[in-house]
Formats: structure tokens, C-alpha cells, sequence
């Protein structure tokens, strides 16, 4: 495993110490309907859960992720899937959005905002430590490579409007992270 992290890094895939991104097409993402582009850097990083089930491996994120896309696309009528991006309990980053692009995860914040959802629903408990790792460096990678503000804003998708997410567990321990603000 660390002969497979040291070549990945070699190859400038963990640069910026950004964790593993998962691109739209190596997830088999639908193409989206629209794209509004972004202006960047963004003030504000919203938190979000899917509320739908957690996964562990990459197979099973791939799976999660478009089951999401096509509730989105094809319930919600969204022109795709809603999030800048979906973290999974496998640790990897799947790229939704991606950095810029408008989401449709916050309303009123989604023209300044990055969305990072992680896979699952944490009412009861947290994300394993691998997903909160990732959504960290997530963040740190989008301050570092100029797509967020390093004044940026942390949010539970809850303090943005009326919800229950990213459910009480983890909107506990998101709160005392760097940089939240209620």
C-alpha cells in the first residue's frame, strides 16, 4: 500500500496533499444537462450526509454515487447530481460538481459554496475517520489550489436552511472544526 502512495504521489496525484479524487468519468457519471460556471475562490464550505447508506469500498461508492446522480437528475429534475463532491468511509473523494461548477445542494449558497457530502446518514454516529480525513483534505487541497478562500466559512448544511443535516452526530463534531461558523 505505501509502494501504491508513494508512486501515486510521484505521479502528482496526492499534490497540494490532496486526497485520492475519483473524476466524474471514472465513477461512470451521466453527462449533466446545464453547468453554470462558478466564480472562485468561494466563501463558504457547506457539510452535507446522503442519508442513504454508507459504503467502505470503492465499488460501492461508484454504486452510491450514481444512485444519487439518478435521483437528482431524474426525481429532483436537477440538471446533475447536486454536490461539488461525495466523500466515502473507503476514504476517497468522488468528484460531483467538482470545484467549478454551481451546485443545487444549499439553496442560496450554492453560487458561493463547495458542497462535500459524505455517504451515509449520521444521526447516531460519525463518518469512520478515513471520510473525515478526506473531507479535510478536501478542503485544505481547494484553499491551497485557490478554489476556496483560506478565510473560507464552514457550514452544516443545517445552517443554511431548514434540515437535519449532516445529522446531529456528525454536525456536532463538524462543529468543532476549523473555521465553523453556525
Amino acid at each position: 500500500m505505501l509502494r501504491i502512495i508513494a508512486l501515486l504521489a510521484a505521479l502528482g496525484a496526492i499534490a497540494h496533499g490532496c486526497p485520492t479524487i475519483i473524476t466524474k468519468s471514472q465513477w461512470g457519471a451521466r453527462a449533466p444537462t446545464c453547468r453554470t460556471a462558478m466564480a472562485t475562490p468561494v466563501t463558504y464550505v457547506v457539510i452535507h450526509h446522503t442519508e442513504a447508506s454508507a459504503c467502505t469500498t470503492q465499488s460501492a461508492c461508484i454504486t452510491q454515487a450514481k444512485n444519487i446522480q439518478n435521483y437528482h437528475m431524474n426525481s429532483n429534475a436537477w440538471c446533475d447530481i447536486g454536490y461539488s463532491f461525495l466523500v466515502g468511509e473507503d476514504g476517497n473523494v468522488y468528484e460531483g460538481r467538482g470545484w467549478t461548477s454551481v451546485g443545487a445542494h444549499a439553496p442560496n449558497y450554492n453560487s458561493n459554496s463547495i458542497g462535500i457530502s459524505v455517504f451515509g446518514s449520521f444521526i447516531n454516529h460519525n463518518p469512520n475517520t478515513a471520510a473525515q480525513n478526506a473531507v479535510k483534505a478536501l478542503i485544505s487541497c481547494g484553499v491551497s489550489k485557490g478554489y476556496i478562500k483560506s478565510a473560507y466559512i464552514l457550514k452544516g448544511h443545517r445552517n443554511v436552511t431548514a434540515t437535519d443535516c449532516p445529522g446531529n452526530t456528525f454536525y456536532n463534531t463538524i462543529k468543532t472544526w476549523p473555521r465553523f461558523q453556525a
